[in-house]
């Protein structure tokens, strides 16, 4: 019984934690991974693109649930996502047209496009905290467990609980739909392979008859979507505050560049490689050793390698053994 009290304790405060966070961080890393990969340059404002896509979903959660419009004992913000990422959209592809536009055209290099998008993370920034406050913001209504921990042990008899919370479930269920969908656009249909046709070699892309700007909008438009998707579920899952989002573009960056810099699949890998990276090694093991040791050798303190005030710091560390030995990434993609 104690070693099923462990499993119990692990999945409650490590697996079912980390892998709705890797979800989440793979979402993120795949807006990341598909600007690098065709537009050729590390979007900085990626982070306060989801807070955008965020604060409008909220808005329009808001505005349904004030009209009595709810999804039951699902989250109403599911309903409101698509509003979310239609406003997010026309923002990226205004800013597109205003800023990188013009950038693309002198031929710049993606140096200096780094840095513009840096100061489109800091204008993006200011907008989402002049919109919707900088206060902690709870959206996720409906039910907010599947299943709590006191249900869990009085159906097993054990003496750990697990609770799965709903936004916990929904996070991995709506990452493999969004995976699922991204792979079966960029594989199966036309746009999807000029898209990486243009991502391989954008002079024969060009060659070719593709039409750069299409290529341009339609990656905008998916980033928006991922984006906002990411940012909802993390919302959800958590709660909603702009700076917190400024903060994961570090472990979305990190994310990215583990599995392999512009390669897709590499994108989700380095996702839950970072999340279960920093949930493992900011997890106090008291608990789960409690059960697995001898009582003689059971531990005094909380055997917890790092706080979790410095979870991001774990992203970190992963990125520069990463930059340092792999640069290519688990998947070899574009060095960085």
């Amino acid at each position: 019984m104690d070693i099923l009290n462990a499993l119990v304790a692990f999945a409650n405060f490590v697996f079912v934690p980390g892998l709705a966070y890797g979800a989440q961080l793979a979402i993120g890393a795949l807006g990341v991974t598909l600007i690098y990969g065709i537009l050729r340059f590390s979007n900085f404002a990626h982070g306060d693109t989801m807070a955008f896509g965020t604060a409008m979903t909220i808005i329009a959660t808001n505005a349904l649930l004030a009209l009595g419009i709810t999804f039951g004992p699902l989250p109403t913000a599911l309903l409101a996502l698509p509003l979310g990422i239609i406003a997010t959209a026309l923002l990226v592809i205004a800013i597109d047209w205003l800023v990188y536009q013009f950038y693309r055209d002198q031929k710049a290099s993606p140096v200096i496009l780094v840095i513009v998008s840096m100061g489109v993370m800091f204008v993006m920034n200011g907008i989402v905290r002049f919109i919707i406050g900088v206060d902690d913001i709870r959206f996720a209504d409906g039910e907010r467990f599947i299943i709590t921990a006191r249900e869990f042990r009085d159906m097993t008899g054990l003496r750990e609980g697990l609770a799965i919370k709903t936004t916990q479930a929904l996070t991995v269920v709506v990452a493999i739909i969004v995976v699922a969908l991204l792979f079966w656009f960029l594989n199966k249909t036309r746009t999807g392979k000029s898209m990486r046709a243009f991502s391989d070699n954008e002079d024969l892309a060009l060659l070719s008859g593709i039409n750069p700007d299409r290529v341009v909008k339609v990656t905008w438009l998916i980033v928006a979507a991922l984006a906002t998707t990411a940012g909802v579920l993390y919302g959800l899952d958590k709660s909603f505050k702009a700076f917190t989002y400024f903060q994961l573009l570090l472990p979305i960056f990190a994310a990215a560049i583990v599995g392999g810099l512009g390669n897709p699949l590499g994108a989700i890998a380095g996702g839950f490689v970072i999340a279960f990276s920093e949930v493992t090694i900011t997890y106090a093991w008291k608990k789960v050793l409690t059960y697995l040791m001898p009582e003689s050798l059971e531990p005094d303190g909380l055997v917890q390698l790092l706080s979790t005030d410095y979870k991001f710091a774990v992203s970190f560390g992963i990125l520069i053994i990463v930059l340092l030995f792999r640069p290519t990434g688990l998947f070899k993609g574009q060095s960085v």
